[in-house]
């Protein structure tokens, strides 16, 4: 391969990345306007219900626990004092 051919494979190859860069930008655009578009009917009041939600979802979390505790009591696996000390420890008592 001469030089002018190494060039002009050089200059085709330039003009290929801008075209798909092109592309995907437009692509990229076009996808960001939908978006924006179903945004505008969003509520912007989000961060505060996830906070909420939050606190409602460790509630279950601890719950749970206490639940598995008390079958392993039930199962005779722990003592009953072995259950109060960690039903005080995950209560935060």
């Amino acid at each position: 391969m001469g030089l002018v051919a190494a060039r002009a494979a050089g200059r085709m190859q330039a003009r290929q990345n801008y075209r798909t860069m092109s592309r995907m930008q437009r692509r990229r655009s076009f996808v960001q306007d939908r978006v924006g578009m179903k945004e505008d009917f969003t509520s912007r009041e989000e961060p505060v219900e996830t906070t909420a939600t939050t606190r409602a979802a460790s509630e279950p979390e601890y719950v749970g626990e206490l639940e598995r505790l008390s079958q392993l009591r039930e199962q005779g696996i722990l003592s009953d004092q072995e259950f109060e000390a960690k039903k005080k420890q995950i209560l935060g008592i």
